[in-house]
């Protein structure tokens, strides 16, 4: 049960009851601090969309944690806005992931750049890493290096120490290599093996 504290100077009861579990504390701290939560994870992330999925994070995480927050080192906000700039940050990195992810895919197969939804596209990303993995290791090194920590070619150039002309010249071929192998890989193997047949 959620009290409403003495008048005065007493402390406020609810960090201690949300500590604690007490019926109703989850719902009385969201209504409280809900607010800054969302602005803060707002001011960090690019769309309200993903400012409400850390909102949610944030909350389910301190309820299951609520165990471990001490009211001596710091106010229950601050210790909630804490959570919540680990969760917007991590929330920030995976869509940064993702959008190199599509950007590799948009360059592999530009007119099916769309599809990266639903079950094709988790599939399609699946395909893609797995061809990236059979490229030659200094390949593999220059694709994550342009599309994963997104660096320029001169940046890329500067971190391996390889001439620019070296770094432009590999990345076609990586990129070229990976298309062919792209194409292949979602010909249907049924279409495969007629087109074989056909040609044979």
């Amino acid at each position: 049960m959620i009290s409403a504290g003495d008048a005065g100077d007493s402390p406020d009861p609810l960090p201690s009851q949300f500590r604690d579990g007490a019926d109703g504390a989850l719902r009385a701290v969201f209504d409280r601090y809900g607010p800054a939560v969302w602005r803060l994870a707002r001011s960090v992330l690019p769309t309200a969309t993903d400012a409400e999925d850390v909102l949610q994070a944030t909350f389910v995480s301190a309820w299951q944690a609520r165990e471990s927050y001490d009211p001596a080192r710091g106010s229950l906000l601050t210790w909630l806005l804490a959570i919540a700039r680990r969760r917007s940050i991590d929330q920030l990195r995976a869509r940064r992931r993702h959008e190199r992810v599509m950007t590799v895919e948009a360059a592999l197969s530009p007119s099916d750049a769309g599809r990266a939804d639903g079950v094709d596209g988790i599939v399609d990303r699946l395909v893609m890493a797995d061809e990236i993995r059979q490229l030659p290791p200094e390949q593999q090194r220059l694709v994550h290096l342009a599309f994963f920590d997104d660096l320029s070619h001169q940046q890329i150039a500067q971190r391996t120490g390889l001439p620019l002309g070296t770094v432009k010249s590999r990345l076609r071929r990586a990129m070229s290599r990976l298309k062919d192998r792209w194409e292949v890989s979602r010909v249907p193997p049924q279409q495969r093996q007629a087109d074989t047949h056909r040609l044979g």
